[in-house]
């Protein structure tokens, strides 16, 4: 069992045990099954996110060699983020889905991002409940298995409190069985601090199980505030993971060693595996500028990665740039990313 006292016991939701209670979080261009099988090489996680699925676009994917879909034995358990705007197709869309046995599905209703507000998505759908609440219905009508959603705090502006109160009610009468609250508005995106100090009045106001979300980088940061994380049933952590993989596992054993090198050739076998090649180079440059971030002097890694034409190249770089044995930085800085 995890000694940390914040992960014990193991969140069992529908009967499905997530152990320990660490999530890595659902991100876009990021939560790939590269990623994930990466993140799995070090294990600790009790459960990964795809990053968020447009619905719809699932009826047109080969789901068992797609990247965004597929999974592999060690990943462990894979909760599937879906992106839903209306009710349309949704049976078809789930009963498709149940090909890859997921161990959960999480509905997004939490994205601020202005082109997925655009589509009814994310932020949006938590502002229409008779939209959430009939999308819901649907999605625990046919999905048997640990149903969740995805929230912030919704606008920031008067009566906010009271709508969030009335969500939470919503999401309990429809039969979710636990939510991740990132504790920021939608119009905050990652600008001002988290309120995790809501996590108690919330979680006692939903009774349902809350994942905590945003910003969380270790457990240093969860213990030196003990008081707001104490009433959350798990962590979710994001961006950190992007940029250290070795996270969840490191949770429990603060001394893991890393061989950055080794680790950043090994996400390219793994992409190139994955991905056609015009895309692979993509979701490399993409990783880079999160893993960029563990070395003083990792801007240099960055640009390099940045402006190579190739994976063939951007991998001759970064050798270049490991053989000078690169000095690690001592506190993580994720600013702009």
């Amino acid at each position: 069992m995890n000694q940390a006292p914040f992960l014990a016991p193991p969140l069992a939701l529908r009967g499905v045990a997530f152990d320990p209670p660490l999530f890595c979080a659902p991100m876009a261009e990021i939560s790939h099954s590269a990623f994930r099988r990466l993140v799995a090489d070090f294990g600790g996680a009790g459960a990964l996110f795809t990053e968020m699925l447009s619905a719809k676009q699932l009826l047109n994917e080969e789901l068992h060699h797609s990247p965004w879909t597929k999974r592999r034995a060690c990943e462990g358990r894979v909760i599937y983020q879906l992106l839903v705007v209306d009710t349309a197709k949704l049976p078809e869309i789930l009963d498709h889905l149940a090909a890859l046995a997921p161990d959960g599905l999480d509905l997004n209703s939490s994205c601020p991002a202005p082109t997925i507000r655009a589509m009814g998505g994310g932020a949006d759908l938590f502002e229409d409940a008779t939209r959430l609440r009939a999308i819901l219905r649907v999605l625990r009508a046919r999905f048997a298995g640990p149903l969740t959603v995805k929230i912030r705090l919704g606008r920031e502006e008067e009566g906010w409190r009271a709508r969030l109160g009335e969500r939470l009610r919503l999401l309990r009468e429809e039969g979710v069985d636990g939510l991740t609250l990132h504790p920021r508005f939608a119009g905050d995106k990652l600008k001002r601090a988290p309120r995790h100090e809501l996590y108690a009045e919330l979680a006692a106001e939903a009774r349902l199980p809350i994942i905590a979300n945003g910003d969380i980088l270790d457990p240093h940061y969860v213990h030196s505030r003990a008081a707001d994380f104490a009433p959350a049933a798990g962590l979710m952590l994001g961006r950190i993971a992007a940029a250290r993989p070795w996270v969840f596992a490191q949770w429990k054993n603060p001394a893991l060693a890393v061989d950055h090198a080794a680790l950043w050739q090994r996400f390219c076998d793994y992409v190139e595996e994955d991905f056609a090649a015009a895309r692979a180079l993509g979701r490399v440059k993409i990783f880079t500028a999160y893993f960029c971030r563990n070395f003083l002097f990792g801007h240099n890694f960055f640009t390099s990665v940045q402006s190579a034409p190739t994976v063939a190249v951007a991998r001759e770089r970064a050798a270049k740039f490991f053989a000078g044995q690169p000095a690690l930085t001592r506190h993580i800085n994720l600013a702009g990313i």
